[in-house]
């Protein structure tokens, strides 16, 4: 019998559950382009519900959601303020400027973990400034931080830097793709982490384990203007229930396991934290993603991960850093088999 491929690489890879197959199956459908699709229309009400905002747009990527916003809320020539490391910056592959004529301002956080102060946020901000200076047009967040480890935006913390945006009127976009695995790490709701900002973007494809799909969210006219940009991107689909139907099921059920899978992030992190080499502090990883440095163990992040292959394990290399990402598909055993490789590895 074939060994079990573990595949920790991200989030995205989860297979659907059978209760996704089985309401796939029996979608009811229509054409969305006519905003006829009932299963689409249900999906869009129920996120806009959970997250007490007027509206939701589905949309296939979780980037095309990011991009929507972006192309709303500025004007070309205009700087969109992010943190460095996010991933409306870093990998989308420049849309922001190429689609909606906007330039990423990148701000460094100076305690490392992705999560901007306003003060960090103002020093970047171009407001009543000389002509000749691009003026600031939006501020990004994201929560969990991708990139930075999985860390979390708190509610106060939103709250604080989308009210003082909201004095200088500029608007606030929320990149909340893994916000459920924010709100099972801090113990808040959906809707009180997402309330401050003027739009918000989740994915059903990344911690919710939907095949694919992702939701922006938003005042009534603004998901108005949402779908005539989702349809110049290429984004109007037509029996999109059967997706839908899907990304229901992840709205409802998938929420529950987000605590499993931060409690086995928090032990991979554990463990690799024993290895010779290897760098990573446990106690900043509160969701499902752990990122650990391995420039010290005299091998490169890549060969590491190749190895890991070898013994069908999947992780991702970043550089010197590996990243890798517990979803419903990983279970505590795959984590401990996964250490006992990487042990192995180690030690050679």
């Amino acid at each position: 019998m074939l060994q079990k491929m573990i595949d920790l690489r991200s989030d995205t890879v989860t297979k659907p559950t059978p209760a996704m197959r089985r309401a796939m199956a029996e979608a009811e459908v229509g054409d969305d382009v006519y905003g006829e699709d009932p299963t689409v229309n249900r999906l869009q009400e129920r996120a806009a519900e959970i997250f007490e905002k007027e509206a939701a747009l589905f949309v296939p990527t979780g980037s095309m959601g990011n991009q929507t916003a972006v192309k709303l809320h500025t004007r070309p020539g205009q700087e969109v303020i992010i943190e460095e490391r996010g991933h409306i910056y870093n990998f989308e592959m420049a849309t922001m400027s190429a689609f909606s004529g906007a330039l990423a301002r990148p701000v460094h956080s100076n305690d490392g973990s992705g999560i901007l102060t306003w003060d960090e946020i103002a020093g970047a901000i171009h407001h009543n400034s000389a002509y000749y200076v691009a003026p600031t047009g939006l501020i990004a967040l994201e929560n969990s931080h991708n990139l930075a480890g999985g860390s979390v935006l708190t509610r106060a913390r939103t709250a604080d830097i989308c009210a003082r945006a909201h004095e200088k009127n500029l608007p606030v976009h929320l990149d909340g793709a893994r916000i459920f695995n924010a709100a099972a790490a801090l113990g808040e709701t959906i809707a009180d982490l997402a309330r401050p900002a003027d739009s918000v973007m989740f994915c059903l494809s990344k911690g919710l384990g939907a095949p694919v799909g992702s939701m922006l969210l938003g005042e009534r006219a603004f998901i108005d203007e949402a779908r005539i940009v989702r349809k110049m991107l290429g984004g109007g689909m037509r029996q999109a229930g059967v997706l839908a139907a899907a990304g229901l099921v992840a709205l409802e059920e998938s929420p529950k396991q987000l605590p499993e899978d931060h409690a086995n992030a928090k032990r991979l992190a554990e463990g690799v934290a024993e290895l010779v080499g290897v760098k990573i502090d446990p106690e900043k990883v509160v969701t499902n993603i752990v990122i650990f440095d391995v420039a010290e163990t005299g091998q490169t992040a890549d060969a590491i991960c190749a190895q890991l292959r070898e013994h069908d394990i999947l992780a991702s290399g970043f550089g010197s850093s590996i990243r890798m990402v517990t979803h419903c598909d990983v279970a505590r055993a795959d984590i401990e088999t996964a250490l006992s490789e990487m042990r192995a590895i180690l030690n050679h």
